[in-house]
């Protein structure tokens, strides 16, 4: 069986591969929220990208702020264990710190497929025992599943929070739609399912070409917004939670800012 529990692109194979002249999907969200896990190449692509989107960091703090509002709503519903894919870096008010201040032995599984935010974590996460980050690709969900990492941390037959927060426009159609599902299925009855995702229906549409090139020079191979009805479909036969599907700052209840700016949707939705 292929081992599908390291990430898959160019340069990957050479152990003495220098990352940091090759800008990620992680570092560069880290450069727009002003982290300092990141080296010039990431703060360079950021700056492009900020050139086309100029609601980019925007964005990005909405989503963070999404991510925070959604596992503090998981964590009113009962859930004790996440598994935050495509996590990037666990920075400063990331899943751990949220989880745990309220209960200290929350476990947390963070996965991504660059190799530099992953070894960031490892540090971040040295010392803490009911946390840990693995190394993984997406579309290959069995390799997460089964890695060691998260079988040792969390209760498969316990409620989970999967968080899918602005990372599946980075994955094509037929890698995210199989992967998300198993994923989902995987789920025990109780869990939760959170997602922000570009969306196709906004002002920033006109750099859509832009941004997916610049992206397409990192360790993705596309970067690109979907409908409402094909975001939909990510989330199965599990149930949208008020108020569905909506602009990534107005989940749960509304937030400032104008919709066209945000180009992101986010809702959250409970396995039956």
């Amino acid at each position: 069986m292929t081992d599908h529990s390291g990430v898959s692109f160019l340069g990957m194979g050479n152990a003495d591969a220098d990352y940091s002249s090759r800008p990620s999907s992680a570092r560069i969200y880290d450069a727009l929220l002003g982290g300092s896990h990141n080296f010039s190449a990431d703060r360079e692509a950021a700056k492009r990208l900020l050139a086309m989107l100029p609601a980019a960091g925007e964005m990005a703090r909405a989503n963070r702020a999404f991510l925070h509002r959604a596992v503090q709503f998981m964590l009113d519903a009962g859930v004790r264990q996440f598994l935050d894919i495509g996590s990037g870096i666990p920075t400063v008010g990331n899943v751990h710190e949220i989880a745990q201040s309220r209960v200290p032995d929350a476990r947390v599984v963070y996965v991504d497929i660059d190799p530099v935010a992953v070894a960031h974590a490892g540090e971040i996460l040295r010392d803490n025992r009911h946390a840990t980050a693995v190394q993984a690709d997406m579309r290959f969900p069995e390799a997460i599943l089964g890695h060691p990492g998260v079988r040792r941390l969390l209760d498969p037959d316990r409620p989970i929070g999967l968080l899918l927060v602005a990372m599946l426009h980075f994955v094509p159609d037929d890698d995210a739609y199989p992967a998300v599902e198993r994923l989902v299925a995987s789920l025990p009855p109780g869990s939760y399912v959170a997602i922000s995702h570009g969306v196709s229906e906004t002002a920033a549409d006109a750099a859509t070409d832009g941004v997916a090139d610049l992206y397409r020079r990192t360790d993705v191979s596309t970067a690109t917004g979907r409908s409402r009805a094909q975001i939909m479909r990510f989330f199965g036969d599990a149930v949208l939670e008020p108020p569905g599907l909506v602009w990534v700052h107005e989940w749960p209840s509304g937030g400032d800012g104008a919709p066209g700016d945000m180009a992101v949707v986010a809702g959250v939705a409970r396995k039956p």
